[in-house]
């Protein structure tokens, strides 16, 4: 697929993750492509792999329909990941790092000791802290040297909150949006202890419990879409095509 026809899929994959198209919303061709600033070709190509990925529903007549992600869903496919994740950790221990690999995973946590030090954040940090978290856990995959892991991933991922590269938070609860990913990153230097300490077991289950405690805050969103309200999802469009 075309570059150009791999970013539509992905500004759509958005749009509904963060709510700009809601729920039973009904979408068609034409003027999506208009809003998008596109022809039809790949808003017809971006509706059919929406709805192969369980986002859009097609409707009996033209036209397609935002469909509502069930928690269950939600719940089930963060499990998958966090089954996947916890591998790749402990494939980690057992290979034990690169240089080059334990080197990146100590700055990236220095920078996120930086970032949590002055004990509040705003979207600005959590935009800082997205980019580092995407990139420990692409570390950890890469060093699991099982290409497996990133192909089963990549096929669970497109669910929200599925994904490591699409983190929702808060923003009018900042502080506790503080506490909740301060406490991420301190998981983050948990696993990285237990894998460069060759601790495959230890790893493994820090890994699985940080990639469940995503389920908290898709109970958030969850609650905040009953009730009208919105929260913001980071997410980089490049990892999740």
């Amino acid at each position: 697929m075309s570059k150009p026809g791999q970013h539509v899929i992905s500004r759509l994959r958005q749009m509904i993750l963060s709510g700009e198209l809601e729920s039973g919303q009904r979408l068609a061709e034409i003027p999506t492509a208009e809003q998008l600033g596109v022809s039809r070709t790949p808003i017809r190509i971006a509706f059919r792999t929406l709805e192969q990925e369980g986002l859009l529903t097609k409707l009996s007549g033209r036209g397609y329909m935002v469909r509502q992600v069930t928690q269950a869903e939600i719940s089930g496919s963060i499990e998958v990941r966090g089954v996947l994740e916890g591998l790749a950790a402990r494939q980690a221990a057992e290979n034990t790092l690169s240089n080059a690999q334990t080197k990146e995973l100590r700055e990236l946590l220095k920078q996120g000791d930086d970032l949590f030090l002055k004990g509040s954040i705003n979207e600005q940090d959590l935009a800082m802290y997205h980019d580092m978290n995407q990139r420990f856990h692409q570390i950890i995959i890469e060093a699991s040297l099982n290409p497996a892991i990133a192909e089963a991933l990549s096929r669970n991922e497109h669910l929200p909150f599925a994904s490591v590269s699409a983190l929702a938070f808060d923003r009018n609860n900042l502080a506790q949006e503080y506490r909740r990913f301060n406490f991420a990153h301190m998981q983050h230097h948990a696993v990285f202890d237990a894998i460069h300490n060759g601790q495959g077991s230890r790893a493994e289950a820090i890994m699985r419990e940080h990639a469940n405690a995503t389920h908290g805050y898709a109970k958030i969103f969850s609650q905040k879409e009953k009730n009208g309200e919105k929260m913001q999802v980071l997410n980089n469009m490049s990892s999740i095509i």
